[in-house]
């Protein structure tokens, strides 16, 4: 008995001893378990964040959450942008514009300029696209300078400029081969008051 005694106190002294081992041993993580642990998770927020950055991309580089328009911008145009009442062409592509103390710069390319410009008034019924009571020839030059503030492609020359009334002015891309033509399409750039 007394041999037996020790025996199994020491082997039953042994065995939590090893359990407990075994049960520290897998709380705590390996540097290398660490590490991957640890990558894993970067992964998941930077996935988390790319995700964000996607779902709200068309916001985040443009003033006034409008892809349309330019840095500096300081007041929003609709949806459908109307100048003095008369929405611009349904074609419109390209669409820019820049707004400041009231006034606005839009710039765009249409296929339908010509029907735009008469039904806008800006080239009166009837009169000749290139009616030098209403217009005249731009300033030379490749490219046209934009207006202050205004963002998006250039005009490219000849260009072509109207004054109708009511402080609006329209400058248009003419036709480099037909001397009573847009280009098609051709780009406009229309400064307005917006009030």
């Amino acid at each position: 008995m007394g041999d037996s005694g020790p025996d199994t106190r020491q082997g039953g002294a042994a065995e939590p001893s090893a359990a407990a081992e075994e049960s520290g041993a897998r709380r705590q993580l390996g540097p290398g378990r660490r590490a991957a642990a640890l990558g894993i998770g970067a992964l998941a927020l930077a996935g988390c964040a790319a995700g964000a950055v996607w779902l709200f991309r068309d916001d985040l580089p443009h003033p006034l959450g409008d892809e349309r328009a330019c840095a500096g911008s300081e007041q929003r145009l609709p949806d459908r942008i109307l100048v003095h009442g008369t929405p611009i062409p349904s074609d419109a592509a390209d669409v820019h514009y820049f707004t400041r103390n009231g006034r606005a710069a839009l710039s765009f390319r249409s296929g339908l300029l010509p029907d735009y410009l008469r039904g806008a008034g800006i080239v009166p019924s009837g009169s000749d696209l290139f009616d030098e009571r209403h217009g005249g020839v731009g300033v030379a030059g490749e490219p046209y300078k934009l207006p202050d503030g205004l963002c998006g492609a250039a005009l490219r020359s000849p260009v072509w400029y109207y004054h109708p009334a009511d402080g609006v002015r329209v400058t248009v891309e003419r036709s480099p081969l037909y001397g009573d033509a847009l280009r098609f399409p051709a780009r406009a750039v229309i400064t307005y008051s917006l009030g």
